[in-house]
């Protein structure tokens, strides 16, 4: 007598490859995974981050800004105001009653926007003879759209600087006033 089961057969899985879990889980997550990786390793060799345009330096593992700078500045006295009307860039200085202080004949600006380095500008303005007052004037071209800007101006030596944070395009003035953590505290 033969029994029943043995006469029956097992149903025949399918084959793995016509499996389409194993096709999605097993092989493709993990190939996608490798061609991401691929891709960020590309991008973060190819595209390098932007250094940063300030005196800051190392010393060890230790970041340090020099303020040397603002510290003559503060100590001058030096104050100022911008204005930046189309492309045109109007700059009055006002200096202190120092002998030390000598009237330079160029400025040097350094326009940078706060994350986007191809809308950096640095340029010199030149004073005006015929001027009342310290006044410089040069052209720049800013971008249309708004934005925040780091802005300094500084002696072409590189000994003094003002500098402030202003969004621009502006119609307003910009304010330049030596730091007041400089001051004497009593």
């Amino acid at each position: 007598m033969s029994n029943s089961t043995d006469t029956q057969q097992k149903p025949i899985s399918k084959l793995w490859y016509k499996n389409y879990m194993v096709w999605i889980f097993v092989i493709g997550i993990p190939v996608f995974v490798v061609i991401a990786c691929i891709w960020f390793i590309f991008y973060s060799v190819q595209i390098k981050d932007s250094t940063v345009r300030d005196d800051w330096y190392m010393d060890g593992k230790t970041l340090y800004a020099d303020v040397s700078k603002d510290k003559l500045a503060h100590d001058l006295k030096l104050s100022g105001e911008m204005t930046i009307n189309q492309q045109n860039v109007s700059f009055v200085l006002h200096p202190s009653q120092s002998p030390d202080f000598k009237i330079p004949d160029t400025l040097n600006v350094q326009i940078s926007h706060a994350t986007q380095i191809q809308k950096d500008r640095d340029f010199v303005i030149k004073r005006q003879a015929n001027s009342p007052q310290i006044t410089y004037t040069g052209q720049v071209q800013l971008d249309d759209g708004k934005g925040k800007y780091y802005i300094i101006v500084h002696n072409p030596d590189n000994n003094w600087r003002l500098q402030t944070t202003h969004e621009l395009p502006s119609n307003q003035a910009v304010k330049f006033a030596p730091l007041t953590s400089f001051d004497d505290k009593k």
